[in-house]
């Protein structure tokens, strides 16, 4: 992938301030440093294969959903890909998907981040 322009937004001292810092490096490296992880080790949709990588990426082979460290929601229907997640030491939570992939969009478009209050 090369090179990426990311744009690191944090909050400034003032109500309302914004702090903008650019990095510019490989996903790798600013996924360490956004998440202070050692090493970040990226596994390719359709395991690297391009004719698979195109089939399964159309069916969002690599729209998955991380419910917890090591377990992720995948569509059935990415076989390649499940497969090297699977021997990459990933639970996979497997979803049937014929027509949900049909509508574009993966296990993560189906989540709806929200923010709880302390009760």
């Amino acid at each position: 992938m090369g090179t990426l322009r990311v744009y690191e937004l944090t909050a400034g001292k003032n109500p309302g301030d914004v702090n903008i810092r650019l990095i510019e490096d490989t996903l790798e490296h600013v996924l360490e440093d956004a998440t202070g992880v050692d090493q970040v080790k990226l596994i390719p949709c359709g395991g690297g294969d391009p004719i698979a990588a195109s089939r399964e990426q159309w069916n969002d082979g690599s729209n998955t959903l991380c419910v917890e460290p090591g377990k992720i929601c995948v569509y059935a229907r990415n076989t390649v890909t499940n497969d090297v997640l699977y021997k990459e030491g990933l639970d996979l939570l497997v979803v049937p998907s014929a027509e949900l992939s049909r509508g574009r969009g993966g296990p993560r478009c189906m989540s709806m981040p929200f923010w709880r209050e302390d009760l």
